[in-house]
């Protein structure tokens, strides 16, 4: 009798064939035992990386609405970026039976032994956002062009100080996420895209001299990380000069930033804040940018990705086909995993009430 990651192999196959030949290029439960239009039904795990950043927070209510509304219990949890917590969490889920997983890894390299017992007990897993590394078993992801989220900062930065207009040189820093995040290397390899041939027509100086991926990661994308290698460049680099720009991949990132800069005098007439970049639209980022201090973010509309995530599962669970629109450029290591990309949409002053209010992201009591 043909396994359920038998079936599913044989449909990522199918999906990889069809879009050849188009040249398409803690813990938290509900939902009703009824299956509103699913053959399968049951459980589903959901585990999120923390409940320290509100974008995750956001991203485990969303799957859990939709795959509710679908007629599946959830199971949710938060593994507190604790790579061994999530473990743990994702066994218990295995053990208590759930149908599939929908998992957004904190350390995608130590998920390998637990999605194991996962393809043991026939349970289908979804990357969800950051690519799990190293492992056969991951059947489909779900994501947002990452590549494109450091191009739309990187673009933002030679458009606001006018590089393209032959001006400069300016001073920038670079930073990136955390080094067990996937995602890290094609934020910041995206970014450097746009801005290397500026570094190297001198356009671009980085005066600490950290252009290389490696000195630029922020651990857990931790904010009093990046705040005390802010004071370090500013302390040991700058002097009397100036940062004109820093790269930074997330909001909470660009948040310690902005704190660094400020205690060194920037956000005034005479020492104005430097071009800051972000990703996420956290709400106090918004507020930040609405304030001038941060000065964009790259929004991906986490209720788009629930959907899709929620749509994977549910089509896999009902051995049908899910939909998917990449089937080359996520190489884990072990395999190219199927994937469903959504398009990331740069926000700064000038369009955060058209895309974030009128889109019904945010309320405009909540930006007050």
């Amino acid at each position: 009798m043909r396994t359920r990651r038998a079936a599913l192999s044989a449909i990522a196959s199918a999906a990889c064939l069809a879009l050849t030949l188009t040249a398409c290029g803690q813990d938290s439960e509900g939902g009703s035992e009824e299956n509103a239009g699913s053959s399968e039904g049951g459980t589903i795990g959901i585990a999120m990386p923390t409940k320290s950043s509100e974008r995750w927070i956001a991203d485990g209510d969303n799957v859990k609405k939709d795959l509710e509304s679908k007629g599946y219990e959830t199971k949710l949890v938060y593994g507190e970026d604790d790579p061994d917590q999530q473990v743990s969490q994702i066994e218990n889920l295995i053990t208590q039976g759930v149908k599939a997983l929908i998992v957004a890894a904190i350390d995608n390299k130590s998920l390998n032994n637990v999605l194991q017992q996962a393809a043991d007990a026939d349970i289908p897993v979804i990357a969800y956002d950051r690519l799990i590394l190293g492992t056969e078993n991951v059947d489909y992801y779900a994501s947002f062009d990452n590549e494109k989220v450091g191009q739309l900062q990187a673009t933002y930065i030679v458009d606001q100080l006018g590089l393209e207009d032959g001006k400069g040189p300016f001073n920038i820093e670079l930073f990136a996420g955390s080094n067990d995040d996937n995602n890290t290397k094609y934020f910041f390899n995206g970014a450097m895209s746009v801005l290397q041939p500026y570094i190297d027509s001198g356009d671009l100086v980085v005066k600490s001299g950290q252009t290389d991926m490696t000195q630029a990661t922020t651990l857990r994308w931790d904010g009093a990380t990046a705040q005390k290698r802010m004071e370090d460049i500013l302390t040991s680099t700058y002097g009397s000069a100036r940062v004109d720009a820093v790269l930074s991949p997330y909001d909470g990132i660009s948040i310690g930033i902005l704190a660094a800069l400020k205690s060194d005098g920037y956000g005034s007439a005479d020492k104005p804040l430097p071009v800051v970049t972000g990703q996420d639209a956290e709400l106090a980022s918004v507020k930040s940018i609405i304030a001038d201090e941060q000065s964009e973010t790259v929004y991906k509309d986490t209720r788009e990705l629930a959907k899709v995530a929620s749509n994977m599962v549910d089509a896999v669970l009902n051995d049908k086909e899910p939909e998917v629109n990449d089937t080359k450029t996520y190489d884990n290591g072990s395999k190219v995993v199927p994937a469903y990309l959504l398009e990331p949409v740069n926000v700064d002053k000038s369009n955060y009430e058209k895309v974030l209010v009128d889109g019904g992201y945010y309320t405009a009591d909540q930006l007050k």
